[in-house]
């Protein structure tokens, strides 16, 4: 076989056991472009990939001890309990640290561009730095509304000018559903002392 054929399998061949046997999987996706060469990636990040390799993922307990480590020292930095930023992570992303979100949101703590530029997140997909960069902003979020929980939790998932308006988890449903999600997570792993 021609080297110009084999080439593109090689670099998928690359791709596909970098991506497959990583700690946290995540699924391969492609798209031809007009000249008839092949893109892969696994984020998702242009609308003419299409998925083409499913992987399985890590989930639950695995993943909050993959990245304990890193939210433990998070938690110290910030002064922010631990089991709230599992719970945050677990809410938006279900620990996975390729997450988008339909309106930009990046990452385990899913932070839109404009938050992680605030809070000097470079790459909101590497784990390290998006955890870092989330917790610092509910740590924020928490001094801004005297540590109440439930108003730092609507804050960030609605934004805090929303939340100091009303002074109160807004009406909005979607809101309201996250800090419900999150304060279930957060009184389980509490109670199991996770």
């Amino acid at each position: 076989m021609p080297f110009s054929k084999l080439f593109p399998w090689c670099i998928f061949l690359s791709i596909f056991f970098s991506v497959f046997f990583s700690t946290a999987q995540a699924d391969i996706y492609r798209f031809k472009d007009k000249n008839g060469v092949w893109h892969f990636t696994n984020i998702r990040s242009d609308r003419r990939y299409r998925l083409y390799i499913k992987t399985g993922r890590i989930k639950g307990k695995q993943y909050i001890q993959n990245y304990d480590t890193i939210i433990q020292r998070a938690a110290q930095q910030f002064g922010v309990e631990s089991h709230l930023i599992k719970s945050i992570i677990m809410a938006e992303s279900s620990f996975d640290p390729n997450a988008i979100s339909q309106s930009g949101a990046k990452g385990l703590m899913q932070l839109m561009p404009p938050t992680a530029n605030d809070m000097k997140v470079d790459n909101p997909f590497d784990p390290e730095e998006n955890i870092f960069g989330g917790t610092k902003y509910l740590s924020l979020l928490l001094k801004k509304f005297n540590h109440d929980k439930k108003l730092a939790i609507a804050a960030y998932n609605v934004g805090p000018s929303v939340v100091a308006h009303s002074n109160s988890v807004p009406l909005i449903p979607q809101t309201r559903r996250f800090v419900e999600k999150v304060m279930k997570y957060y009184s389980k792993l509490k109670q199991q002392g996770e």
